[in-house]
Formats: structure tokens, C-alpha cells, sequence
């Protein structure tokens, strides 16, 4: 069952640490000190071009914003569902679309902040491009500022909600919660949104290209 879970799960993972050769040559170091970067393959590039054709014309992405690990890849991996199936795995915030063959399309995701997380099973009802944004009311409630967005708020880049939104269901019961697009490259990766599963716009756009009504998804908790 779905349920808002009122504590941010704490634990904190095992720091991983590279072995690195007594030799190695450091890398070169820019005026304030940081490591150079690494270059960004071109087919990243690609992913994540700017999209002038939207309805609303979406920026490229600044990828130098984002860990590479988040990037969309297709990678290894096996879950006891269906093929077709959304796997949110919020502790390591990946999103799972599960594929033929052991393989899963693997998206980075941002996810709720404390007081908002959540877990379980359901599935995507519908799903919406460049979508209108209401507010719940318990969200007006805590943010009176949102007052105004009370009857929507129109789509565009600065809507919650980005360029699309997937509409998660527990039976015929609306959950509230969204896979949704966004703006702001610096959140995924992060626990920072009131619930919802965000991903950048270039992403949300592939998944919701791949995904049909009805998708199950399963949201894990630690």
C-alpha cells in the first residue's frame, strides 16, 4: 500500500573510496584549485539537447550541473516484475524502466524531502504533456503563497510539473504523487520536492515516450 511515512530515513551509505596507484599523476588543477573535468560524451550531449520543437522550448543541459552517475543509461539489471515495469529505488535515486534480457533503462531521479517520502505499489492511470499544476490544499495550507495556483497553474517551464507528468493511482484512488519533469538540474540526485518523483525534462520525455497507461511501479524504501 502506499503511505506517507512522516520520517526521512536517516542511515547514511558506506562511503566508497577508488584505490589509486602511489605513481598516479594528478590531475590538472584549475585557478581555484578544483580538478579539471572529465569531457562529456558526445551521445550525453545528444540525450540532452536543447528541444526547440516542445510546445515550450527546453534548454540543453548544463550536464557540468550533474554527477554523471544520473545520466540515462541502459544498464544491467533484474526485479521480481514484469518487463515494462517503473522500479523507483529512492535510498540510491535511480528510476528503473525494466527491459528484455536482464536490462533496465536507468534515469536519475530527485525525490520527497523529509515528511514526504513514500512507498509501495501502483501504477501510472494517465499521463500528460506540458500538464496544468493544482496545488493540494494541505500544500496551500502549509505555503499560503501558492493561493493563487489554487484552480491550476498553466503549464510551461516554471510549472511544477515540467514537460510531462506521469499520474500514480492506487487502484482508482488518485495518490497525489507524479513522475514529473524539471528545471532545475541541481535537485536530481537529491531529496528535495514534497513527494513527487522528478526527472530532467529530456528524461521524462523518454520515459514517457516508453511507457504506456496502466505501468506498474513499485516506489522501495530501505
Amino acid at each position: 500500500m502506499l503511505t506517507r511515512r512522516t520520517l526521512l530515513l536517516c542511515g547514511s551509505a558506506a562511503l566508497l573510496t577508488g584505490c589509486a596507484s602511489a605513481n598516479r599523476v594528478p590531475p590538472p588543477m584549475l585557478a581555484d584549485d578544483q580538478p579539471a573535468p572529465h569531457p562529456i560524451a558526445p551521445h550525453y550531449l545528444q540525450m540532452y539537447r536543447a528541444m526547440p520543437e516542445e510546445q515550450f522550448p527546453i534548454p540543453a543541459v548544463d550536464l557540468k550541473d550533474i554527477d554523471p552517475i544520473y545520466f540515462r543509461q541502459l544498464v544491467d539489471y533484474s526485479y521480481p516484475e514484469p518487463v515494462g515495469s517503473i522500479i523507483v529505488d529512492t535510498p540510491n535515486r535511480f528510476l528503473y524502466l525494466t527491459m528484455e534480457n536482464g536490462k533496465a533503462m536507468r534515469y536519475g531521479v530527485g525525490i520527497g524531502r523529509a515528511g514526504f517520502d513514500w512507498g509501495g505499489r501502483a501504477r501510472i492511470a494517465f499521463k500528460r504533456q506540458w500538464p496544468r499544476w493544482t496545488p493540494p490544499a494541505e500544500m496551500i495550507e502549509r505555503e499560503p503563497e501558492l493561493e493563487e495556483y489554487r484552480n491550476g497553474m498553466e503549464p510551461g517551464l516554471e510549472n511544477p510539473l515540467g514537460a510531462r507528468a506521469l499520474y500514480i493511482f492506487e487502484g482508482n484512488k488518485d495518490t497525489l504523487y507524479r513522475l514529473h519533469g524539471t528545471s532545475e538540474t541541481w535537485s536530481i540526485g537529491k531529496a528535495v520536492s514534497s513527494g513527487c518523483v522528478r526527472l530532467l525534462h529530456q528524461d521524462v520525455i523518454d520515459l514517457y515516450n516508453r511507457v504506456p497507461n496502466n505501468t506498474r511501479i513499485v516506489v522501495l524504501q530501505a
